[in-house]
């Protein structure tokens, strides 16, 4: 029996046996391409191993043709999540046939398909792999690099690769693939070697075998090998020695083993980036070729092998360096064997190189013997092939261009050659795997001879190679490791299953379900791979399992303690499975700490290996442990740990300590059965008095012993401190103490194994107990490990430990009285380590000393384990001691590491994870503090857990970066500091546009269906919600939309007058719907502005475009009225642009942070063709706002070979806007083939129409914007004058060209002055000049001369230029080269003239035109004032001209006066405009009413009697100029006057107010309220750029009219429009609301750095104009972002729809509900805040906070209820408390003010049974009284109160009087009797030891080594105390014990 019951103590027992099937073969069966799969009988899969990203398996069979067969293979590996966190599922990726199936589950939630793949041809292999993406392939930037995580399946001829981000990629292979392995840089591949491939000839040189390929985009390139030579030299070579297979890959580190099937050896290689110089060597040598020094070399090698091949010296010790290896013979045969047949030693031994492919110079190949079988000496014969250059003819055509290797193998190890007479087989399986002491193992398994062979590896110090040891063989079938727990699963021969720890057997697996290993003593048992029938089966263990459980619970450990028993006894190893022969046939797919069984029968079951540990404190213990032991003890230790803990039938998880302490103390050497508070440990956990069975009586009456047994049992201590025992007053029974044996001295054994480490093991369990103390929530872990670090106090005699737990426990410690005796002699076998000190280090006392300000000695920490100690002494270091490099290096100067080993010291320096760098300076150290407390991981939980003394100078820093953050701090600290407001909106900022959840706050849901109106008119996705905030008081923004609306048909009102019949009146309706008509049209460029970048559109819908309504409705019967009827002539194609203009205002409502791809915007594409046009506007609207970019080159092929002119124009100059300022190559040939002057003069004449040219031509100047671009330039020059050619050529709208070519020239030169470079002899500015004032022709240089030599037969130019068609160009560009160079000269060639004569030569418009460009040079002069305006107008003018409000017309001979006023309205508005560009977006007030008076007076001029001289036209002209200029000006902030002006003008629809004109008025309408009041309108240079194209001052006459400027370009002010509304979102509510902002201007020329007070939502001025941006208190919480850091935070946080969050104040009212701040509560009670906290309702707190965990603190805690009596003043208490936490919005520190309070009733009523409350309230009032706080009180004297003044003197003054009044009742006895050292009374224990903790008094020992008994007065005393830091006030208590007085002297 004990036989077997040993046995069952050594097994391991393990979990949740599941029947396993993948997951895979189920669902392909039901998969649509189920009919091509015959799943028949499934071939068993054997296995080959592969590690990718998380060491899965690669399953993959015997080649078995496909017929007989389906082959099936799947691998798991443990799940992998998107963000990175721990996920606990597996992934499956099963292939069978054509299909791939990945799928995820576990044991919790069933498997779900999460893809699946069907290719064309069958499926070779399937894995996953991470590519990198980078832009550079060094080594280093690894870690930074994006990583694509992929799915690649491998074909035969391809293999495809599909990204989880859904891109797919298709490679095809060059040849055929044996196998591909996923690396650490991308997939490597190994060619299928033909078997009879012939060692080639010596100039032919083998093909390479191995290749890699690092991104499916890239090439596929050879592998290329380094090796060492035989004279040390290394060689570089392609790896192509076919005999090298790769049998494993690891990614982590990134090694090779490959086997070589001619020798049979094994090798591993280290797989790394080539280096530059090893590529160039490869490629050097493939150029060289075959050379004659070859043959010349190939004799010296044999003869140099010869002398190798004697073997004099065979070489033993594997672990020498590469080439020494080399060098020597490593045959194992004797060297008689040579002796014996010296005829034929002389041929070298049959050798290929090694390495593969390598040279002359470095022959490094280990010998290879052949046996043959049919000869009995081994004969050698030497096919020494030693080529010298890589392949020329066969692999690389030497006129190619190379293919540069990319990766590279070095070698580490070759397995020794073994006794080649058993045939070595390649590793079936190789892994790597790590023991429970982190030592790394490589294991590969050879199934030929049943070996795990396992090779011990490390990296050497300096991390940059790995080393490796000697190997050791285990026998086993099969294995694999289990990551989680360190181990590996090992089969054995004869079925049984080995966890093991490296090479250390930690036991039998006991599978529960799977039967037991059969116990029949015959050693004579089959191997189980031979059929079982001749055996009988023995009789089955009839004893059921539960019986042998309790045998082993009885006593578990005794058993354990000899080691010798923990071999095996030999006839174990013989019992099999004979379950229907259902053995384990092998193991598979190990995940994390899960592993498959495959049984013999063919099925599978997957079982889970336990852990270590599950409690939190055993974890600990063991981590803390095996830290100081040496590495083979502690696995030792382990081992025997993991077989108690985890046997049959193991224990619950309360008892686990118990059963770690027992085990510990048996291993150290106790008898636990001796020791009483072991014995009357409870293992069941329960609270049940019956404790576990005690050794069995001979009586069962019972005695008085199982009273006294009952009486100490930890079961009665928690009955007697329980509640119920005070409440019903039982008094405590008297325990007499249990007699023990005396007659046994209890003496330790010290041949345990942890004997000799006894002091180290307390002592680091002594500093695992300090760090729990950091920990609130580790109190009953505490008190467990208590009780063990006592024991062993008491039997190292430590007193000033004993003392010092005493003190923490007072209750506890003093009770225990057992010891082991330990003589003299043992102690001195035991080992004390260096870091061993004689006083107990305390972390406590440590801060204390630290807030006092003593200097306190480094406080020792054990790495991994006493991770908190650190943090707190650290931060402490830095924010009390103000020492910030403590946190920037180790910080030895405040913590000593205490590990095993003395010597590794200097390694673990370089610890570097606390390396905190923050970008920013950081100003003041709780900044400092905060910043690396997130940097460190340490979070909000982590706060509340710290006990409240130790949390309080952390909580302190955070008050103080609470008030005061930064705003680029990342999110974590914010968390931490609690601004929720601002770290929703770093968390926000980190999101990809379009993913926030901005977009859900700010979008307004409009009702779908019936509510909706039934036409959309394309502006129901506004955001009501932030309008109705910017515009709160009246329904301006309902009016836009009525204003702008096309959808619905228009009222048409005609009264019939008697005298018209019905068909005239039909005629005259329809005559007045087309009036309207023409402002319908009109209508969707301004609706374009207006939606702007308003809604994100559904992937899976079309976008959709609001009908174009050109219909009518006539009152009374509302009947319709139709263009159509053919009752009157309309124009052809009247609403082509129209619905292109509908077209783009739908496509600008698409934000640039959607998520559109190329297909979405083919999908968009209309079916019916008179939509194209409306599709031609939403490209071009794409274009502008980014998404074009995503069009697929294909696409827009396919647009514009269509020929649509409508499309090609959209196409053109979208693209060219997404392109803006990039010199896009493919884009600018996309356009030169539109524009001829850019096409070489001999290439075929393309028909292009005119406007796709103008379009082109725009397109070429927005590509090229700024770049000044030499040769763009020249030709857009010679475009602006080019004359009119022979047939019809360039002779119709030649102005717009003209126009064009100028806009595009001012483009490409923008605000590039005279420093044009390069450009001087092109004399720009001279030749616009020309064009603009007119002159002979010059000379046309260039390619193109030949083109204008005939001249055109249409129109008569003659020599002289043509101005009125290349003025306004020439002007304009002139006007963008010199943009803002403030350039006088060229200003002045643009003053217009005052003479009469010269007026007449220009056109009046053209005045317009300069001096508006006159003003944008002298941009700094612009004034906002009408002095100014007048200022533009020449003197003539002025003196002679009418001013634009009189009435009557003087009359002159010899002026003409018709020109005068005209040039008078033209010049004025171009004053206007230029102002309209210089305040664009500013809501400048002196701008506006300067612009808003000329409007009004244009408006009195229009309906004057001398409107007939100057001209309506022109008037209507400069009217719309102005009323543009406003609308800029006031750009997306909705001003009223405006809008009313524009309404005004809306309903103008007769007389003289053609198309043009509404389009005006409705852009200035559109600007006015740009993208909803989001957007507002920039003046840097591009965005003026693009306002002249989109605001040209000459409007068209007619929708169709494009003569003299391209209508489409109208749309070009989307490139200046930027976001600049900021909209303050309650973090809270998350709604939008208001706040106060103060914005800080920087100091300009023209006025001084001022701050302004703005209420938003609300548009700030431009970003560049600012210094800084505060949310103004006292409402919400302050917040700062400062500009002169760098405008991309605020630029960022603009862009996603301007969402700031921002966080309301406690007790205030948002503005919305409070406008004027009278409501708040601290209103109301700061009046009275001192007089009566009582005033105070309870209820009133939900308006201070919305936090639900202080609602329901006052709900519960401070509400009044009925006859409290004496409770009432608790909760009055409780009242105040609350109140004081939320108004001084710390609400964070009440748990602390009622600790606080509760510790010092408890104190009063004297119960503390631990004392460390006592400790927290000490270190609180060290941190009030430290210097560090005083001094930064002093500085920051106005903050608010962290705690309050008046709490904490109260609670001082009573701890005092508590303790003074225990003196006083016996207590200084008491502490007499323990200074002197003397037993003291029990009942007094409490109190003593809250007295000692709280006065600080040294321990008895320090006391008597100070020498204090002789002193006679109290001086002397203050003297002698010096030393111990003891405080003056603890003296005087003190001080009449020590002065010999009994009577107590309380002051």
């Amino acid at each position: 029996m004990s036989n077997i019951y040993e046995e069952k103590v050594t097994m391991i027992a393990a979990g949740d046996l599941q029947e396993f099937v993948p997951f895979g073969r189920d669902h392909c069966k039901h998969h649509p391409n189920a009919l091509n799969l015959q799943l028949r009988q499934l071939q068993p899969a054997s296995e080959l191993w592969s590690s990718d990203g998380a060491a899965g398996l690669v399953g993959s069979l015997q080649e078995v043709t496909i017929h007989e067969k389906q082959k099936e293979s799947w691998h798991l590996r443990k799940g992998v999540s998107d963000v990175g966190e721990e996920v606990e599922y597996d992934e499956e990726l099963y292939v069978a046939g054509n299909m791939v199936i990945w799928s995820k589950g576990s044991k919790s939630q069933a498997s779900t398909v999460y893809k699946a793949f069907t290719v064309d041809s069958p499926v070779i292999q399937a894995l996953w792999c991470d590519f990198i993406i980078s832009q550079d392939k060094s080594e280093k930037d690894d870690s930074r690099n994006e990583i694509e995580k992929c799915i690649c399946i491998l074909q035969s001829s391809c293999i495809n690769v599909h990204s989880m981000e859904g891109k797919d990629y298709i490679a095809s292979l060059p040849f055929q693939v044996a196998n591909v392995w996923p690396t650490k840089y991308g997939l490597l591949f190994e060619r299928s070697s033909s078997a009879h491939e012939v060692p080639p000839s010596p100039p032919r040189e083998p093909l390479p075998t191995m290749f890699s390929m690092l991104h499916p985009l890239d090439e596929i390139t050879p592998l290329v090998c380094k090796s060492g030579g035989l004279f040390g030299t290394s060689r570089v070579q392609y790896v192509s020695d076919s005999a090298m297979k790769i049998v494993f890959l690891n990614t982590d580190p990134s090694i090779i083993m490959t086997y070589d099937v001619v020798q049979g050896l094994h090798s591993l290689w280290i797989l790394r980036r080539v280096k530059p110089e090893e590529q160039n060597v490869v490629l050097k040598l493939s150029e060289q070729g075959g050379t004659p020094q070859h043959v010349a070399t190939s004799s010296s090698l044999t003869a140099h092998l010869r002398s190798l091949s004697k073997g004099d010296s065979p070489v033993t010790s594997p672990f020498q360096n590469y080439s020494s290896i080399h060098s020597q013979s490593r045959s194992t045969s004797s060297p008689s064997l040579h002796s014996r047949s010296p005829s034929i030693s002389n041929m070298a031994a049959l050798s290929r190189s090694h390495s593969p492919a390598l040279g002359v110079h470095s022959f490094s190949g280990v010998q290879r013997f052949n046996f043959s079988s049919h000869n009995q000496s081994p004969k050698r014969q030497s096919v020494s092939h030693s080529p010298n250059s890589t392949s020329n003819d066969s692999f690389l055509a030497p006129e190619m261009e190379p293919i540069v290797p990319e990766l590279c193998i070095d070698h580490l190890w070759t397995e020794a050659i073994s006794n080649t007479r058993e045939k070595n087989s390649p590793a079936s399986k190789v892994f790597i795997t790590s023991d429970l002491c982190g030592q790394k193992f490589l294991c590969f398994l050879v199934e030929s001879q049943l070996q795990l062979r396992c090779i011990k590896f490390q990296e050497s110090n300096d991390k940059t190679q790995l080393i490796f040891g000697s190997v050791t063989n285990l026998q086993a079938k099969d294995a694999a490791p289990v990551e989680k727990i360190d181990t590996m699963l090992v089969l054995e021969g004869n079925g049984n299953l080995v966890l093991y720890t490296g090479l250390v057997r930690v036991g039998k697996v006991f599978i529960p379900g799977l039967p037991v290993p059969s116990l029949t003593m015959s050693n004579t048992m089959p191997r189980p791979s031979t059929p079982l029938d001749s055996v009988s089966t023995p009789k089955p263990l009839t004893k059921p399992l539960g019986s042998l459980d309790e045998v082993v619970l009885l006593s578990p450990v005794p058993e354990l303690r000899d080691s010798s028993k923990l071999r095996d006894s030999p006839y174990i190893d013989d019992c099999t499975f004979q379950q229907l022969g259902s053995y384990i046939h092998s193991v598979r797919d190990p995940v994390h700490n899960r592993i498959t069984l495959e049984l013999s029968n063919g099925s599978m079951v997957r079982i889970t290996i336990p852990e270590i540990a599950t409690s939190e404190l055993v974890k600990k213990c063991l981590q803390a442990v095996k830290s100081i032991l040496p590495k083979e003890i502690a696995v030792q230790m382990l081992v025997k740990w993991y077989n108690v803990h985890n046997a049959p039938g193991g224990p619950s998880y309360h008892s686990e300590w118990n059963l770690f302490i027992t085990c510990l103390m048996n291993m150290m050497g106790y008898n636990t059965d001796r020791l009483a508070w072991i014995r009357n440990l409870d293992f069941e956990g329960s609270l049940s008095p019956v404790i576990a069975p005690k050794k069995a009586r001979p009586s069962d009456t019972g005695s008085d012993e199982d009273w006294e047994y009952l009486l100490n049992s930890d079961y009665h201590q928690n009955v007697e401190s329980h509640l119920l025992t005070r409440a019903l007053h039982l008094n405590p029974l008297e325990v007499s103490l249990v007699k023990e044996d005396v007659v046994h001295n209890l003496t330790l054994d010290s041949s345990t194994l942890l004997f000799t480490h006894i002091p180290a093991i307390f002592f680091v369990l002594h500093l695992v107990y300090e760090e729990l103390k950091l920990n609130s929530l580790m109190g009953e872990g505490i008190r467990s490990l208590v009780v063990l670090l006592v024991q062993l106090a008491r039997d190292l005699q430590l007193e000033p430990y004993l003392d010092y737990y005493y003190r923490d426990y007072p209750t506890l410690v003093k009770t225990s009285r057992q010891t082991c005796i330990i003589d003299q002699a043992q102690i001195g076998l035991m080992h004390h380590p260096s870091f061993f000190t004689p006083e107990p280090p305390s972390i406590y006392q440590w801060l204390s000393s630290c807030l006092k300000g003593e200097g306190a000695s480094p406080y020792p920490y054990l790495s991994g384990v006493c991770e908190r100690s650190k943090l707190i002494v650290l931060s402490v270091a830095l924010y009390i001691l103000g020492d910030e490099r403590a946190v920037y290096n180790e910080a030895s100067q405040y913590l000593s590491r205490v590990t095993s080993a003395p010597k590794k010291s200097q390694m673990d320096q370089n610890d570097n994870r606390f390396s905190f760098r923050h970008s920013t300076p950081v100003n003041s150290l709780a900044e400092k503090l905060v910043l690396w407390m997130t940097n460190v991981g340490f979070t909000l939980r982590d706060l509340e857990s710290l006990p409240f003394g130790v949390a309080l100078p952390i909580r302190d820093a955070i008050y103080h970066c609470r008030e005061q953050p930064a705003s680029d701090w990342p999110e974590a600290v914010c968390l931490l500091i609690g601004r929720q407001d601002l770290s929703k909106q770093a968390c926000e900022g980190n999101l990809p546009k379009g993913k926030s959840s901005v977009a859900q706050v700010l979008s307004s849901d409009v009702p779908s269906g019936t509510e909706a109106e039934e036409e959309d008119d394309g502006m129901n996705d506004m955001n009501q919600e932030v309008m109705s905030l910017i515009w709160s008081e009246d329904l301006r923004v309902q009016e836009v939309r009525r204003l702008l609306q096309s959808a619905h048909p228009v009222r048409v009102n005609v009264v019939q007058m008697p005298e018209v019949n019905d068909h005239e009146y039909i005629e005259e309706k329809e005559n007045r719907l087309l009036q309207l008509c023409q402002r319908t049209m009109a209508l969707p460029l301004g609706r374009g502005m207006f939606t702007l970048f308003s809604y994100h559109p559904v992937p899976t819908e079309p976008l959709p475009v609001p009908k174009l309504n050109l219909t009518g409705r006539a009152p009374p019967r509302n009947t319709t009225v139709d263009l159509n009827s053919g009752n009157i002539d309309v124009p052809p194609n009247m609403a082509c642009w129209a619905s292109f203009h509908n077209g783009v205002a739908a496509g600008l409502k698409i934000a640039p942070a959607s998520q559109i791809d190329s297909a979405w915007i083919v999908y968009n594409k209309p079916k019916n063709a008179e939509l194209a046009n409306e599709y031609a506007g939403f490209l071009m609207a794409l274009g502008l706002n980014g998404h074009l970019t995503k069009l697929a080159t294909l696409n827009i092929h396919d647009y514009l070979t269509k020929g649509h002119e409508m499309t090609s124009i959209g196409l053109l100059l979208g693209v060219s806007a997404a392109k803006l300022g990039t010199m896009d190559m493919s884009i600018t040939r996309l356009l030169s083939i539109h524009i001829p002057a850019l096409l070489p003069p001999t290439s075929t004449e393309l028909d292009v129409p005119h406007n796709v040219q103008v379009a082109a031509v725009i397109g070429i100047g927005l590509v090229y914007q700024g770049t000044a671009h030499r040769h763009t330039a020249e030709v857009l020059l010679a475009e602006i004058g080019r004359p009119p050619g022979p047939e019809m050529e360039y002779c119709t709208d030649r102005e717009s060209y003209s126009l064009a070519a100028g806009l595009a020239l001012g483009m490409v030169c923008l605000g590039h002055g005279s420093n044009l470079i390069g450009m001087s002899d092109l004399n720009v500015p001279e030749q616009l000049y020309q064009y603009m004032v007119g002159g002979h022709r010059r000379f046309q240089a260039g390619m193109h001369r030949e083109k204008h030599k005939s001249p055109s037969y249409q129109i008569k130019e003659g020599d002289t230029i043509n101005v009125d068609v290349t003025c306004p160009g020439a002007t304009l560009a002139l006007a963008m080269i010199y943009l803002k160079t403030n350039n006088r000269s060229i200003a002045d060639w643009l003053r217009a003239p005052d003479t009469m004569y010269l007026l007449d030569f220009v056109k009046p418009e053209f005045l317009l035109l300069r001096t508006l460009a006159r003003c944008l040079i002298l941009w700094d002069d612009i004034l906002p004032n009408s002095k100014w305006v007048d200022s533009n107008v020449p003197q003539i003018i002025r003196e002679n001209s009418i001013s634009l409000n009189e009435t009557e017309i003087p009359s002159s001979e010899d002026l003409n006066l018709e020109t005068l006023a005209q040039a008078h309205v033209y010049v004025i508005a171009g004053a206007c405009l230029s102002l309209g560009f210089r305040f664009a977006g500013s809501e400048n007030l002196a701008a506006f009413n300067c612009l808003y008076k000329f409007a009004k007076d244009f408006m009195k001029c229009l309906s004057a009697p001398t409107a007939s001289v100057t001209g309506h036209y022109n008037l209507e002209t400069c009217l719309s100029v102005v009323l543009l200029s406003l609308a800029m000006v006031m750009a997306g902030s909705g001003n009223l006057k405006v809008l009313q002006l524009c309404r005004f003008m809306h309903k103008k629809t007769g007389g003289e107010m053609n198309y043009g004109f509404h389009l005006a008025h409705h852009m200035a309408l559109g600007l006015l309220f740009l993208g909803g009041g989001r957007y507002s309108l920039s003046t840097s240079n591009s965005s003026i750029a693009a306002l002249l194209c989109a605001l040209y001052p000459h409007f068209p006459v007619h929708s169709t009219d494009n003569r003299y400027h391209l209508q489409a370009l109208r749309h070009l002010y989307v490139l200046a429009a930027e976001p600049r509304l900021l909209v303050p979102v309650d973090v809270d509510t998350n709604t939008p609301c208001y706040a106060l902002l103060e914005v800080t201007y920087k100091g300009t020329q023209w006025y001084e750095e001022t701050t302004e007070e703005l209420m938003a939502p609300t548009l700030l001025p431009e970003l560049h104009l600012l210094k800084q941006i505060k949310v103004k208190g006292p409402r919400y919480w302050e917040l700062l972002i400062d500009l002169s850091k760098g405008i991309h935070h605020l630029k960022s946080i603009l862009s996603k729809d301007g969402v700031l969050y921002v966080k309301l104040r406690a007790g205030q009212l948002s503005y919305k509900e409070d406008p004027m701040g009278w409501q708040s509560l601290l209103a109301q009670t700061v009046t009275h805040r001192n007089s009566e906290a009582r005033a105070f309702k309870p209820e009133a707190i939900s308006a201070f906070t919305s936090d639900p965990a202080l609602l329901s603190f006052a709900e519960y805690f401070c509400k009044p209820a009925v006859n409290l009596g004496q409770k009432q003043e608790i909760l009055d208490l409780f009242s105040s408390i609350l109140y004081e936490c939320v108004t001084q919005e710390n609400p964070e520190m009440l748990p602390a003010y009622i600790a606080i309070d509760q510790a010092v009733r408890r104190l009063e009523r004297r119960e503390m049974s631990e004392t460390f409350e006592l400790w927290q309230i000490k270190l609180v009032l060290e941190f009030f009284s430290s210097r560090s706080h005083q001094e930064r009180m002093q500085k920051i004297p106005s903050r608010g109160l962290f705690m309050n003044s008046e709490f904490l003197p109260v609670m001082k003054c009573t701890i005092d009087n508590a303790l003074d009044q225990w003196l006083q009742a016996g207590g200084d006895v008491c502490l007499h009797s323990y200074l002197s050292g003397q037993p003291t009374e029990e009942s007094h224990l409490s109190m003593l030891a809250c007295f000692l903790i709280y006065h600080s008094v040294p321990t008895p020992g320090q006391l008597s080594a100070g020498g204090l008994e002789g002193s006679m007065n109290f001086s002397e005393l203050l003297l002698k105390f010096k030393q111990l830091k003891m405080p003056v006030r603890a003296l005087l208590r003190l001080a009449p014990l020590l002065l010999g007085s009994p009577q107590s002297m309380v002051l």
